[in-house]
């Protein structure tokens, strides 16, 4: 049996952030005095982070493996079959390598709970090296939370976490025709969101909170995907029957009819996909899924 490599996740704090932008500590201090905030608040943050990683890292255990990882990084970091992903930070930071894995179990560590809701990363720091040794025995439950996947019909694709959005890149309207089972639409709107019972909590629980409720939103654990149009806008030409429903094993088919709109998953714009006219965007539940401790 191959030895369990334990991959921790991070992100830079946002003191190190305003350090490495102003310098030193002084700069850093009377730029946010400047802006009503106290940089001690950004310290306190920055050493419960640094206090966690420490934790976690004496956790692992001496006969395996060990890397590191920070969230700038994944896209170009290879993960293998046999890791341990741990990730130490916000629950955004479970979302964001969610969609770089391929079924390795996921420990969320809250290194920080006056900060951190823990919804995703629900662990204490100091629960780690119980958790690790269960994990690699095989003796904890592990949640398996749906995904979603967004293909284009000239290959690419992304998957997210929580939702995919697509619509144009700045606030203009966005134009296209929506298929979902034998119905199709012509729309003007501003955009598009699919997301998980993950995603319920977030963007697609206000799409939902504004309109009348025809659906439910699904639950964490549930595979059905939840579908929003934003501000469909009717006209001669576009229409606003086709605004919400629920993805099961089906998908939902948008056909562009702008000169350019964009694709992204889990808010991160700069990963996106440029969508141009005539082109056809596929969403539908992902063939993987976070396997989360």
């Amino acid at each position: 049996m191959t030895t369990p490599r334990a991959v921790v996740v991070h992100r830079t704090s946002e003191c190190e952030s305003l350090l490495g932008r102003h310098g030193t500590r002084g700069q850093a201090a009377f730029f946010l005095e400047g802006r009503g905030r106290d940089l001690r608040e950004v310290e306190q943050r920055h050493a419960a982070l640094e206090a966690g990683l420490q934790r976690v890292s004496a956790a692992i255990p001496m006969d395996w493996r060990r890397s590191s990882v920070e969230r700038a990084d994944l896209a170009g970091y290879l993960f293998t079959p046999d890791d341990v992903v741990v990730v130490v930070g916000q629950d955004g930071l479970v979302a964001n390598v969610a969609k770089y894995l391929r079924g390795q179990p996921v420990v969320g560590i809250n290194p920080d709970r006056d900060a951190i809701a823990g919804v995703l990363a629900r662990h204490e720091p100091a629960a780690a090296a119980d958790l690790l040794r269960d994990v690699a025995r095989g003796s904890l439950g592990v949640e398996e939370r749906a995904m979603v996947r967004l293909a284009t019909d000239d290959g690419q694709e992304l998957v997210a976490l929580n939702e995919v959005y697509v619509g144009h890149a700045s606030h203009q309207t966005a134009r296209y025709r929506l298929g979902w089972d034998d119905l199709e639409e012509r729309q003007a709107s501003s955009g598009v969101i699919v997301g998980t019972g993950t995603g319920a909590t977030g963007w697609c629980l206000s799409a939902w909170s504004e309109r009348e409720r025809l659906i439910e939103l699904p639950g964490p654990l549930s595979h059905e995907l939840a579908w929003f149009v934003r501000e469909a806008w009717p006209s001669p030409t576009t229409h606003t029957g086709l605004t919400q429903g629920l993805l099961a094993d089906d998908d939902l088919r948008i056909d562009v009819e702008s000169d350019r709109l964009v694709a992204f998953g889990d808010g991160i714009e700069a990963d996106r996909l440029e969508l141009t006219w005539g082109q056809r965007v596929t969403v539908a539940r992902a063939d993987r899924v976070l396997r989360l401790v």
